[in-house]
């Protein structure tokens, strides 16, 4: 335990003392809060008063500021929840591409205990990370239009825990493989680039093709991003039916910002989303430890080879 511990704290004071990758890390769900802003509002704005017919007088500016701010303010977070893992999760390669991982080998401590020290270390930086950027997003909501209760904060909250793991385990899973500083800026664009389109964050998957719509159903990022939308929204949509705008308006809303998720033309409720999300979290994490197991055997029967 106290070599885990120990493991933990280097790693993460290494993290924090690369100011450039402590840097991109923070820095990066902030410059998406202001592109969203900036860039996304008026779209989304014109978007909802587009949808919402001749329902749209019904609208206040207020709730329709709080309705966009939700989606961006979920947006952000769904997306920043897994592409911050995978920068944070950058030491464990880097280690490997400049041999410090073999200098660790070398002492006592065990691969095993290595691999989870790696993995709680970027959780926890990851989580600080986000939590950060959650509490920036929840001052911005508040400034244009706050309607959400003590209870969707929370959730959101969890939600932000669960894709956190879900972000950490996958990063693991993928760096695993890697061994230079090359395939690390070459992942972590492709995930950085990517990763908002196929969740449904940067553009709602209704928008989407029929057949792209299927596909993207079997991506667990669809469903954590529903889940963050689904309690950030939740407030601006029950705010919305108490001025009168007609339910059918509203469901017609919470489809085309994805808090209704469609698995081949089945609704996915939200408990469900939570199973699916949590077993995948799971799952990648089982997949870690059977990668860092097989690892470990396979250096002892080269050992013994020799």
């Amino acid at each position: 335990m106290s070599q885990l511990k120990a493991l933990i704290n280097r790693n993460f004071k290494l993290f924090f003392k690369d100011k450039g990758l402590f840097f991109v890390s923070l820095i990066t769900p902030m410059i998406l809060l202001v592109l969203y802003a900036t860039f996304l509002s008026n779209i989304y704005r014109d978007s909802f008063l587009l949808g919402a017919g001749e329902a749209s007088g019904l609208i206040k500016d207020k709730v329709l500021d709080g309705l966009v701010g939700g989606q961006l303010f979920a947006s952000l977070l769904a997306v920043s929840c897994v592409t911050v893992s995978v920068c944070s999760n950058m030491l464990m390669v880097q280690d490997r591409a400049n041999g410090c991982a073999n200098d660790l080998l070398i002492t006592p401590v065990k691969s095993s205990t290595m691999a989870l020290g790696y993995y709680i270390s970027t959780l926890l930086t990851t989580l600080l990370i986000c939590f950060s950027a959650c509490a920036v997003c929840f001052i911005y909501l508040a400034v244009i239009g706050w309607f959400m209760s003590f209870v969707d904060v929370i959730l959101i909250l969890i939600d932000v825990i669960i894709l956190v793991v879900f972000g950490t385990a996958l990063s693991s899973v993928i760096n695993f493989f890697l061994s230079s500083q090359g395939q690390i800026s070459a992942v972590g664009t492709i995930i950085s680039s990517t990763y908002g389109f196929i969740c449904g964050a940067y553009m709602p998957i209704s928008n989407f093709s029929d057949g792209l719509q299927k596909v993207v159903s079997f991506f667990p990022g669809t469903y954590g991003t529903a889940l963050i939308k689904n309690h950030a929204l939740k407030g601006v949509f029950k705010q919305m039916s108490a001025d009168g705008v007609p339910e059918v308006v509203i469901e017609s809303m919470k489809s085309s910002v994805d808090c209704h998720v469609n698995f081949f033309g089945n609704k996915v409720e939200v408990w469900a989303t939570y199973l699916i999300m949590i077993l995948t979290d799971l799952t990648l994490i089982g997949a870690y430890i059977l990668l860092c197991k097989y690892c470990k055997r396979k250096k002892a029967k080269k050992v013994k080879s020799k």
